[in-house]
Order: C-alpha cells, then structure tokens, then sequence
C-alpha cells in the first residue's frame, strides 16, 4: 500500500493527493499489497479458527456414531449451552480486538500486555458466573421444551464438558492478542496439533474404551486445555519483549470501561450466534424431534465450519481496520474493506457449490441412519444459501469490531433477527406447516436484511470520524504517545 504522509497520525495535503492521483496501476498494486497483508493475518486465522471448531465437530461426528439419541444431545450442548457461553466469552474477549488493534496503529505496544490481562480478569469473573448453565443444562432444556431423554444425555455430557468453559477465558483474550500484532502462526500449529491429539484421544476414550459421552467431553477438556496453556507459554516466554512486560496491578485499573465494551462486544457476537441456537430449539419443538435435530445440526455443522474460513477474514479485516485507524489512515481502512469483501465472498461461492454437488453425500460423513440422510439432503439447498450470506456478515463484524460499533450493530442484529427473522420462521414453520424449511426460511431472510443494513453503515462511514475516535480512544485508555518516528517506522513495516 503506498503510505500517505502523516503529521501525528493524520494524513497531510500531499498525502491526500498522492492517494486522489492513483492511476488503474496504482489501484490494482495497491490491491494487491493489501491483499499480501489481508492473508498474512487471514492464512493462520482461518486455519486456526477451522482447527478450534474442528475441535468440536470431532465431537459431534463420533458422538454420532453411537446413536441417534447422543448425537442430538451433543448437538444441543454444542449449539445451546457452549453456543450461549462460547458468544459471552468470544464477546468479551473481542473488546480486546477493538483496543489491541488501535494501539497497535497508534504505536502503543505496551499497552497490549495490560490489555489481555484486563480481559483475564473480566473474562475469569464470567466464566464463574456462566458456570451454572452447565450445570444445570438438564433442567434448562427441558425448560425450552426439548426431548426429555435428549436432554437429560445432554445435561450429563454438559457436566462433563464444564472445564472447557474456564480455558475459553485465557483462550480469547490470547488469541485478541497475538492477532492484533499479526503474530498467530505458532498459535495456529499448537491449534493444528491440538486437534491432531484430539482425534487421537476420542479414539482412545469413545471408541477403544467405549467410554461413550463421557470419553468425548474428556477428550475435549484435555485438548482445550493442551492449546491454551501452549499459547500461554508461547506469550509469556520472553516472545514479546514490548507488548509483554509480566503481570501487573495496572490490569486492575480502568476496568470499569474496559467491561463496557466488553459488554457490547459480548451483546453484538451474542445475538449473531444465538440465533442459530434458536434455530436448534425451535427444531426441537417439531414432531419426530430426534430426525430433525440431527438433521439441522449436520447442516448447522457444517455451515458453522465453512463459517470459521470466513471467520479469518473477520479477524483480519478487524486487524487492519482498527490498525489503520489508530495510525489516523481512514482510506487505507476503507479499501482494506473492500479487499476483504471481495476475497470473502469468493471463497462463499465455492463453498456453496461444493455443498450443492454433495448434497446427498456429506451427511453420511456424521450419521448411517437412512431417514437422517434423506432429511438432510432436502436441506442442502438452504445451507448453500446461508454459507453465501456468511461470506458477507463475517467481514462486516470484524470491521464493526475494529472500528467500535459492537453496539450499533447489536441493535441491528435485535431487529433482524429477533423482531423480524425468528417470528417470520416461527410463522413459516408452524403456522403454515414447512417444518424446518420454513423456519430456516425466517434465518434467511433476517440474514438478508441484516447484511444490507450492514453493507449501508459500512459505505457510509465518516471514516475520518472514526480515526479521530481510535486515536482519542487510545489516548485516552493508553497512556502517553509514543514518540512519532516509531509510528512511522511501524507504518513502513506493515507496507
């Protein structure tokens, strides 16, 4: 990316016009610059955030293979209770993007270390207040009228799994960490290998102990812990020597806005993945439960994977925007934007068209039960439609995140959805008899709106507002200004 010409974090006249005067040429090397900088965050992203999913679809797949009944129950462990706690937690630890980011624009690296240690703490406080939706998971979906079988196999499975819940508070805080430095590719082959010893260790438990739901969530409390304690080393192991100067008391200040915007981080990311987890409960309300829940969580699996790739490009657009913006360059977040846009979307067609071509073959991957294959395929049609959409509202997110709308965009995701999408689905399904076509109708069509409202805030951003608002956010929340020949010096490493 040509560089504009700063003087404290904003571009001069001259560095307007040099960007004004770009030629077809320029654009295009622009382009590509940008590109070389969206993969080297997005490469290692994408392949970390398919291994951690990845993590549970193991799960899933083998807890498939030993019935119907536990298939169903690991699904709505998967989709209901970790949905609702994995939303809190990835919320909370996102406020972290939102200042790693900026202040790593605006030349702030010591900040960094203080700011993942803020988020430790107030995502420790939640893990122990979320603590009670495993334990009584049993009881909570027979209250949302699930199968009462199903849901006592899943509160079981749910106690099980429960020291999963308190490494997701180090893991995000993490993860916000190193991304926002474009430091992730160790953390994506302690992933990688992580779910390597997964695999191992559900064979292990599940299939050559027969410990059956008890062996998979072992399984998955060792692996989890295995990753984060990994990455933990890796960041504090002299790794860092700018951004991590050991722990420290100054974590305990300024908590008070730090939780703010956690808080609308975790709402915004809440509402988007609860969504789908609304989806799985009011799947449940339908006749012959077991055959639809099976056959949604396949799809949901699957769509929820494809998600992750898409995913990556959600950390780093977040990445760069709010990296650009603290460094006081609005057009370079803006066409940072596009770039992405345009790379997301063509890795949701050819998602979609590979989940068209195996339509009726990619379920026998998680099930062998006829009736659950045959309901699936009708589905296909719906999951490549949903998967295009993904390859959009990702994208928006993290430039939400990177800018600091986490609370705009939870209005927008209230109305879409909750007021608009689900009622419509209910309607569908229900009222007019489409069972679960018609109720993942709804989910589709608050997803369109959604996006639209979305791409419309996005385009007409005051981009230059928002760099004004990153630098005062970082002043404000980060201390002294670090001298302006390390800012420019950061600014010709990341060109």
């Amino acid at each position: 990316m040509e560089k504009e010409q700063t003087v404290e974090g904003k571009p001069t006249e001259n560095g307007r016009e040099m960007v004004e005067n770009f030629g077809r040429q320029s654009l295009v090397q622009r382009g590509w610059k940008e590109s070389k900088k969206l993969w080297h965050i997005a490469g290692p992203a994408i392949l970390t955030s398919v291994a951690q999913f990845s993590v549970g679809t193991v799960t899933v797949a083998f807890a498939g293979h030993l019935g119907t009944a536990e298939l169903a129950a690991v699904t709505l462990v998967s989709n209901v209770i970790e949905g609702f706690v994995y939303g809190v937690m990835l919320g909370m630890g996102s406020a972290l993007e939102t200042l790693c980011g900026q202040a790593v624009g605006a030349g702030q690296l010591n900040m960094l270390g203080i700011y993942m240690q803020r988020s430790f703490i107030i995502a420790g406080i939640t893990s122990l207040f979320l603590t009670p939706v495993f334990v009584f998971a049993s009881p909570i979906l027979k209250l949302l009228h699930q199968d009462k079988h199903i849901s006592d196999l899943a509160g079981k499975f749910a106690l099980y799994a429960l020291p999963q819940l308190y490494s997701y508070a180090l893991n995000f805080p993490i993860q916000k960490f190193l991304q926002a430095q474009s430091k992730i590719w160790v953390m994506t082959i302690i992933t990688i290998l992580g779910l390597g010893i997964h695999v191992i260790l559900n064979l292990i438990f599940v299939t050559q102990l027969g410990l059956g739901l008890l062996g998979a969530a072992i399984a998955g409390n060792i692996t989890w812990w295995i990753i984060v304690l990994a990455q933990l080393v890796y960041v504090i192991s002299g790794f860092f020597p700018e951004s991590w100067t050991g722990w420290s008391l100054s974590a305990f200040k300024s908590l008070t806005n730090f939780v703010k915007l956690s808080l609308a981080s975790a709402i915004m990311l809440c509402l988007e993945l609860w969504y789908y987890t609304a989806v799985i409960l009011m799947v449940g309300w339908a006749k012959n439960p077991e055959i639809a829940v099976d056959a949604i969580s396949i799809c949901m699996n699957l769509q929820l994977w494809t998600l992750m790739v898409t995913m990556g490009f959600n950390a780093a657009v977040s990445v760069r925007v709010s990296n650009e913006l603290g460094a006081g360059n609005p057009k370079a977040a803006k066409f940072s934007i596009v770039v992405t846009v345009i790379t997301s979307i063509f890795f949701g067609i050819f998602f979609t068209a590979a989940i068209l071509a195996t339509r009726k073959v990619f379920p026998k991957i998680f099930t062998a039960k006829p009736e659950v294959i045959k309901e699936t395929s009708k589905l296909g049609y719906f999951l490549a439609a949903t998967i295009v959409l993904n390859s959009i509202q990702p994208v928006l997110h993290g430039v939400a995140i990177g800018a600091g709308w986490q609370f705009l965009v939870a209005l927008v995701n209230i109305g879409c959805y909750y007021i608009f999408g689900l009622p419509l689905g209910a309607l569908l399904g229900y009222k007019f008899g489409y069972g679960v076509r018609g109720i993942w109708s709804g989910v589709l069509a608050g997803c369109i709106i959604q996006t639209s409202i979305l791409m419309i805030i996005t385009w007409r951003a005051n981009w230059r507002k928002e760099a004004s608002q990153a630098e005062e956010r970082v002043r404000t929340w980060g201390g002294g200004s670090e001298p302006q020949n390390q800012r420019e010096a950061m600014k010709e490493d990341s060109d």
